[in-house]
């Protein structure tokens, strides 16, 4: 961090030092400007002249008259250019002999230019009794000297304090420099925090990025007092998008330093490691019990695409998850087998119609979050295995049962799709417990639910007959073909399905029979 300084004869001693203007944070803090203020400022001289190239500079920057920090009582003052009047003599005649330098001094040849040095000077305290001068080099050619109290940096800072140490060695130098400075504007602002008697109170109002870059840079100087008071602070304001992730990883290396990190990262993980289980189980079974149809409805949705979106970051199979859907889908099938039973009877209420839209509508909204996951082989085999509830279907009118093939659909929908990949059995078991009800609810299904989709159903259960072996497939397509000459438009239309069942059926064996005689025929012929 350290390096020599400048010879005064070189380029960087030889630069004149400009008024530019001076960043201010809304507590009324003085401190360096940014890079690009001052290189702004560099390119437009006339922002601080009279148009004409009159003589007349602009005025320096107003100095506050008060500030609420300890003593030594005044803020940070700024000086930046030799019209300054209450600098301290030596630095203005030093300031002066700089200046007149850069005049006498020969224009560098063209193909040598070295970049200028743009110097600001900053004072804090009481400039009248500084006694030690701390140089800053930072990129662009930017360097800031400060006026400041050897006192108050040992005090605060381990870096000061080792730097300045007396004892029997060579005294302690009257300057110190530091070099290749990436943050030279938070560097004076967190020299200018050693001054206060509570950093933690000027760092209200600030955002969470600068104070995070006035902690690391509090770290680098041993300003231990100061990275407490960012930590308090980052623990108390709330954090915004991808500052989150900037805390995080801000803080996680201090965990080894007694800085008292852990109330910033119980924020983010939790020392009970089944409570996402116990929290989602919980979340499930609030949505599944609500009476609300709006809210039900946005939190479903809510809870899906938060699914969808963390699905992103694991493997879709986590445990967790696969036990609490699966058991809130134990439990909705287990309610819509009591409902279908009270349904059946003669003097059913007429409750029990919405009851069972409610149940259809959870297991639906189960389904999807399964297929998020890539975990919905099993519910395709549970619900192919509900041989019983498809029986008491058969007996209950269709305004109270058609919204349950929905389900059905769906689940045809994502074989068709390769959503999910349920055994052979599996899928002949679903055609034939499901697919008749599903036909005999068509006509309620298109014509109550705007969003059903009739082509992406159709295609969906031609494409699970057609995964079948062939003399399952001509089973049912034959089966779907009588049912369609008596139903028409009432009956899922699986054309297309047929005909690749007719070409494997009758034109296939034929074409591999004359492509066998023509291959054998070839053989005979070579010699």
């Amino acid at each position: 961090m350290e390096g020599s300084r400048p010879r005064r004869g070189s380029p960087a001693a030889r630069a004149r030092v400009r008024t530019v203007p001076i960043a201010v944070t809304p507590e009324g803090f003085w401190c360096c400007p940014s890079p690009a203020a001052l290189h702004k400022s560099l390119k437009n001289p006339h922002h601080h002249h009279h148009a004409g190239g009159g003589n007349k500079q602009a005025p320096a920057p107003q100095q506050p008259h008060k500030t609420p920090s300890a003593p030594p009582s005044r803020a940070p003052s700024v000086k930046t250019a030799p019209s300054v009047t209450d600098e301290p003599p030596a630095l203005a005649d030093e300031l002066q002999r700089q200046d007149e330098a850069a005049a006498e001094a020969p224009a560098p040849a063209a193909g040598g230019q070295q970049e200028p040095q743009h110097k600001i000077c900053v004072g804090f305290g009481r400039p009248e009794t500084s006694d030690l001068t701390v140089m800053l080099y930072g990129k662009e050619g930017i360097a800031v000297r400060m006026g400041v109290h050897r006192d108050v940096l040992c005090r605060s800072s381990a870096f000061f304090a080792a730097r300045l140490a007396g004892g029997h060695g060579p005294p302690p130098p009257p300057c110190v420099e530091i070099h290749d400075c990436d943050d030279a504007e938070i560097y004076v602002e967190t020299v200018g925090l050693m001054y206060c008697d509570e950093a933690k109170h000027r760092l209200l109002k600030q955002s969470v990025p600068r104070v995070l870059r006035i902690m690391k840079v509090a770290e680098v100087l041993g300003f231990h007092g100061c990275v407490k008071s960012c930590l308090d602070y980052l623990e108390a304001v709330p954090w915004v998008g991808e500052e989150e992730d900037n805390v995080v990883s801000s803080i996680r290396h201090l965990q080894s330093k007694d800085y008292g990190v852990s109330p910033l990262l119980r924020r983010i993980t939790s020392d009970n490691l089944n409570s996402p289980g116990d929290t989602l189980a919980n979340i499930m079974e609030m949505v599944l019990t609500s009476t609300d149809d709006r809210g039900r409805r946005e939190m479903k949705a809510l809870v899906l695409n938060l699914l969808k979106d963390s699905s992103h970051c694991t493997d879709g199979s986590s445990d967790i998850c696969s036990e609490t859907l699966y058991s809130s889908c134990q439990r909705c099938l287990d309610r819509l087998h009591r409902l279908f039973t009270e349904a059946s009877e003669e003097d059913y209420s007429v409750s029990v119609t919405r009851r069972v839209t409610l149940e259809t509508d959870n297991l639906l909204w189960l389904v999807e979050m399964l297929v998020t996951q890539r975990i919905c082989d099993d519910f395709v085999a549970m619900w192919s295995s509900q041989t019983e509830l498809a029986e008491l279907h058969s007996r209950m009118q269709a305004a109270s049962r058609h919204t349950v093939s929905f389900i059905t659909a769906r689940l045809f929908v994502g074989i068709g799709r390769g959503e999910m990949l349920p055994s052979k059995n599996t899928r002949l078991q679903l055609l034939q417990v499901w697919l008749q009800a599903l036909i005999d609810d068509y006509s309620w299904l298109q014509c109550s639910c705007r969003s059903f989709d009739r082509k992406l159903v159709e295609d969906g259960i031609g494409q699970t007959i057609l995964t079948l072996p062939l003399e399952d497939q001509r089973s049912m397509l034959l089966s779907w073909f009588g049912r369609f000459l008596k139903l028409g438009d009432n009956c899922p239309n699986l054309q297309r399905a047929f005909e690749v069942w007719w070409r494997r059926t009758f034109v296939r064996p034929y074409a591999d029979q004359i492509e066998a005689g023509n291959v054998l025929t070839s053989d005979r012929r070579s010699p």
